[in-house]
């Protein structure tokens, strides 16, 4: 069965529509992500180089509150907003190496990389070389509300 040239030219709309949809989704580290602990994390350009912040804390019981730093001056200031990373080179719209991240929870700083692949974001923190790390997957996130500080 063969159908009418206007159901055709449909068809054909909608799979060029499909096909240019899915070149524009390509997938990139810059964006909101959601961590496995619950926050959003955004990935942002700072200068010429790439930072990573805290967007959005999770509900629940949690410090608000930088408690874990090692500089004691540090320890009272709010986590939300706060920059967890920053030096982070894109190497091309999926990719990022030679930064730094801090872990608010241990209040240790790494270095990092990080690969998006779809709505997934691996990042990667080590001390040394990456073989010595470990790898934390996230998850894109819309943008959430501001902070409440």
């Amino acid at each position: 069965m063969r159908c009418p040239p206007r159901q055709s030219l449909l068809f054909t709309l909608c799979v060029a529509l499909a096909a240019t949809t899915a070149f524009a989704q390509t997938p990139t580290v810059l964006g909101y992500w959601r961590e496995p602990g619950g926050s959003v994390i955004r990935v942002v350009p700072c200068d010429r180089r790439l930072c990573v912040e805290i967007a959005r804390l999770p509900g629940g019981n949690h410090p608000a509150t930088d408690a874990h730093n090692p500089d004691p001056g540090l320890r009272n200031r709010p986590l939300c907003g706060l920059r967890i990373g920053e030096g982070f080179v894109q190497v091309d719209p999926q990719t990022a190496r030679g930064g730094h991240l801090y872990d608010p929870r241990s209040g240790r700083t790494y270095s990092g990389q990080m690969t998006a692949e779809g709505n997934l974001l691996r990042l990667r923190g080590y001390l040394g070389l990456p073989v010595f790390g470990r790898t934390q997957t996230w998850t894109r996130a819309s943008r959430p509300p501001p902070c409440s500080r």
